[in-house]
This record gives structure tokens, sequence and C-alpha cells, in this order.
């Protein structure tokens, strides 16, 4: 059995390098929904019609802790997929408002690398990712460090 290719290693990663990450999400009115009560987040600017037209964009946003959970999620095939922990967030910017049906894609730069100074057998890897919308607009920014195995190592 071939075993998946989820990730990269620890030496994959170079400096300066771009990735544009494949994954893309359509935001639809039920994920919406769904992540608001599951998170507990009851403001009505997310889910209520009638109050959203008569606040400042006049239309329903997306719950901004959602845009964040899914632009992560579409980076884990290139930069966590084989990551021992991700260690680190910071910096999480707002950008741009999201709304309902916008879709959501992201570009990921690798700021830095260093080896582990504790074990060997691992890195730590540090990177600038965007979520932009449908229209090419920077909605989210956020910086992370996420601790990567080397490829020395069995999966």
């Amino acid at each position: 059995m071939k075993t998946s290719n989820l990730g990269n290693y620890f030496e994959d990663f170079e400096v300066g390098s771009v990735i544009e990450h494949a994954l893309s999400k359509t935001i639809f009115e039920s994920d919406n929904n769904f992540f608001s009560l599951l998170t507990m987040n009851h403001h009505p600017v997310h889910t209520n019609i009638d109050y959203a037209a008569n606040q400042q964009h006049g239309q329903i946003l997306v719950v901004g802790t959602l845009v964040f959970s899914l632009v992560v999620g579409m980076t884990v095939p290139d930069i966590s997929g084989k990551a021992i922990a991700n260690l680190e967030y910071e910096s999480v910017k707002h950008l741009a408002p999201v709304f309902i049906n916008d879709t959501i894609y992201a570009r990921t730069k690798v700021l830095d690398k260093r080896e582990s100074r504790s074990k060997s057998d691992r890195g730590i890897v540090y990177v600038e990712t965007i979520g932009y919308n449908q229209r090419g607009e920077d909605v989210l920014s956020f910086r992370r460090k996420v601790l990567i195995q080397k490829s020395n190592q069995n999966d």
C-alpha cells in the first residue's frame, strides 16, 4: 500500500517561495449558519438578514473565524500535512468583509525556517498566508510557525 503524500517535509520549504493553494471554497449560507451555531456566535449581523440589511455592509457577513478556519484548512496539503504541531498563530487580520457566496482562495509565502534546537528530526517553518476572494481582494492574513518533520524520518 502506498502512503499518502500529504504535506511537505522541512527540507522542501524554500524561504521566499510562494505557494498558491489548490483548494478553494465558496461559502454558502448553510456554512455560515452551521458555524455560527457550532461556535455560539449569535450576533445578528451573521444570522439575521433584516438586521444585516440595516448595518454598514447591507448584507449578512460571514463569521470571521469561519474564514480563518477555511483558509487554514486550504493550506494543510501544502504547509502542515507533515506537521508535528502548529506552534503559533500571529497577526490574524481581517482585511475585508466576506459575504455569503464569496469564494475563498489562499496563497502562502515562506518567510523563514530553522532547525529545531532540541530535536534533530524536525524544524520550524514560518509562513504568512493570505486569503482572497473571487475578485482577487485580500480578505484575511495571518502568520504561523509550524513544527515539521524532516524527510529522513518515517511517516
